[in-house]
């Protein structure tokens, strides 16, 4: 009897915690994710500032605010979530099911793009495409005495290729990981019945991938529609807005209401097609590939193809990944875009100012600005992946321990709605939440607290997944117990779980930091000269002509994000079963 009432006590002890843990957990997240969207919402149904709704979506003005940046917009998505999974399907389907040479190469080779900022791309098609309709430096390929056609070096075309070339890596891996899970009985069973290639891949591999695909198309879809970069670089030039150029340029402009109404309808088109794949997928159940039986993928024999399909292959993988970073470092160190290849010079680098060249802006080295924005870059990266992993891990541990009730499901669906928010509208969120004073509490806009807060918000997504994962790692009957001998919740934590999965937590930590410093959208509207970021100083030069300048803080970038991206898979050791023999 006494056990019984021991054992019960304890059941209740832990009940307690658990639900004073997950009100902890929710109110953090609310505040973090749900009042910013809330704020945005009722910022623009206030007396004076209501106007913008209409003035937006029915006023005089409404085609160029709303109608053509949301038909530019939807273009974009629908053609780069589309491209993105025709090249990373054929990508994926090249190394895992096909004979085809070096699929170890191109598999880590496909990996590589995502690494790279989507400005840096921009960037690099600039040095090279870039003509003079505009003024300024020309590209190379004009310096070389071509002549280069407005529809290749600005507007639609260029934003679509530069946006394929960096997402594809996406598509890659969520369809390799589906393509390797596909048992080979399928494809022997339908060649035994005279099955030839062409009827397998589309009648079997197609239908047993759809929710990779879609998925990929999803992601990739809002990726494209949200990414503010690529078109402000090659599209506003030429005019050419879509929804995040729009919203940005409506707040520099200190029409902030508009701003709001923009971003929150940008939010609304992102989610609905997020929606719809879900809708898409959830409409059939019978996807599965993995069953009691062992199986390996079936390996088509290419024949006389391997070599001109893995020739095509490298083709698309160097100009994603080779080319930018060498047309980066060479712009560099050139005195132009136009002689990108010649009379190299270290000024933009080491050179101190001169009035008779660059107009007396001194070196990245020795330039102050510059110096400042990669020491706060450098702090927000490490101080995002410190918060946005303790408030992952917490999150994980709650939902993972503490399971039932409505609190865990609320917490898991917050946590991963800022899948949903494009980065400049999540970024608009915190101007108008943290932007101005609250009660007692003063305005954080230009702060550097700002900066880490909407960090920390806008990646809990991936600093939640990281903490699922780590705390799969870690068995409950080891805290059990621990708490059985009184150790409390903090005590477990620091003692047991942390120290246990510390490898992952780290490059989880890693992964957020490189995710954080090669950010644009989110940190373009919170950029302050109090507070300035490489990724938006790389942006400044860029759009005012500095092109060498903003290759070179890019280079930067690069390797940062180059560095530990391979530090935090040394870490993870991820396994990829597509790379294996």
């Amino acid at each position: 009897m006494a056990d019984a009432a021991i054992s019960g006590q304890g059941r209740r002890v832990l009940f307690r915690q658990g639900t004073v843990l997950k009100a902890v957990v929710l109110a953090i997240l609310i505040a973090l994710i749900i009042l910013p969207l809330l704020r945005t919402l009722l910022f623009t149904l206030q007396p004076d500032t209501i106007k913008a709704w209409s003035d937006v979506l029915t006023g005089r003005l409404s085609s160029n605010l709303f109608y053509k940046p949301l038909a530019n917009t939807l273009i974009i998505g629908v053609v780069v979530a589309a491209g993105c999974v025709l090249l990373g399907g054929f990508l994926a389907w090249l190394v895992v099911m096909t004979d085809v040479p070096f699929r170890k190469t191109i598999g880590v080779m496909a990996t590589l793009p995502f690494m790279i900022p989507s400005f840096a791309a921009a960037l690099a098609w600039g040095s090279l495409f870039r003509n003079d309709r505009i003024g300024g430096q020309m590209g190379w390929l004009q310096g070389m005495g071509l002549q280069i056609p407005d529809w290749l070096a600005w507007g639609m075309l260029p934003t679509l290729i530069v946006l394929v070339l960096h997402y594809f890596s996406l598509a890659f891996t969520i369809i390799a990981a589906a393509l390797a899970t596909v048992n080979s009985d399928l494809v022997e069973a339908a060649q035994i019945a005279g099955a030839k290639g062409r009827r397998i891949l589309l009648g079997i591999i197609l239908p047993v991938t759809m929710p990779a695909l879609v998925a990929a198309g999803s992601l990739c879809f809002a990726g494209a529609v949200s990414n503010f970069a690529t078109p402000a670089l090659l599209g506003l030039p030429v005019r050419m807005q879509t929804l995040s150029t729009r919203l940005f340029g409506m707040i520099e402009v200190g029409q902030v209401g508009r701003g709001y109404v923009i971003g929150i309808m940008l939010l609304l088109v992102s989610a609905l097609f997020l929606w719809a794949g879900n809708r898409i997928v959830s409409g059939r159940r019978s996807y599965a590939t993995i069953t009691g039986k062992g199986g390996r993928a079936k390996r088509f024999a290419l024949r006389a193809a391997r070599w001109p399909l893995f020739g095509l292959a490298m083709t698309f993988l160097l100009s994603s990944t080779v080319v930018p970073v060498i047309v980066l470092i060479a712009s560099s160190l050139a005195p132009s875009s136009s002689r990108l290849f010649s009379d190299w010079t270290l000024h933009y680098w080491i050179g101190r100012s001169d009035a008779g060249f660059a107009h007396g802006i001194p070196g990245i080295i020795h330039n102050a600005d510059i110096v400042r924005a990669l020491t706060i870059t450098l702090a927000l990266g490490l101080t995002v992946a410190a918060t946005g992993m303790f408030i992952g891990l917490l999150a994980s541990y709650t939902t993972a321990r503490h399971r039932s009730g409505w609190m865990s499901a609320a917490i898991t669906q917050i946590s991963f709605l800022p899948l949903l928010v494009p980065g400049i509208a999540f970024g608009a969120a915190y101007i108008a939440y943290l932007g101005a004073p609250i009660g007692p509490f003063p305005a954080l806009y230009g702060t550097f607290a700002l900066l880490v807060i909407a960090a920390t918000a806008y990646l809990l997504p991936f600093s939640v997944q990281t903490g699922r994962a780590v705390i799969q790692q870690v068995g409950g009957e080891l805290e059990e117990s621990a708490r059985m001998t009184g150790a409390g919740f903090a005590r477990r934590m620091a003692a047991i779980t942390v120290p246990l999965a510390i490898r992952g937590l780290a490059a989880g930590g890693i992964l957020i930091f490189v995710k954080i410093i090669r950010d644009l959208s989110l940190v373009v509207l919170l950029f302050t000269p109090t507070m300035p970021l490489l990724s938006v100083l790389a942006y400044r030069y860029a759009s005012e002509g500095f092109g060498q300048f903003a290759n070179a803080i890019t280079v930067v970038i690069l390797v940062l994000s180059i560095g530990a991206t391979l530090l935090a898979n040394r870490l993870q050791s991820k396994s990829q079963p597509w790379l294996k023999n």
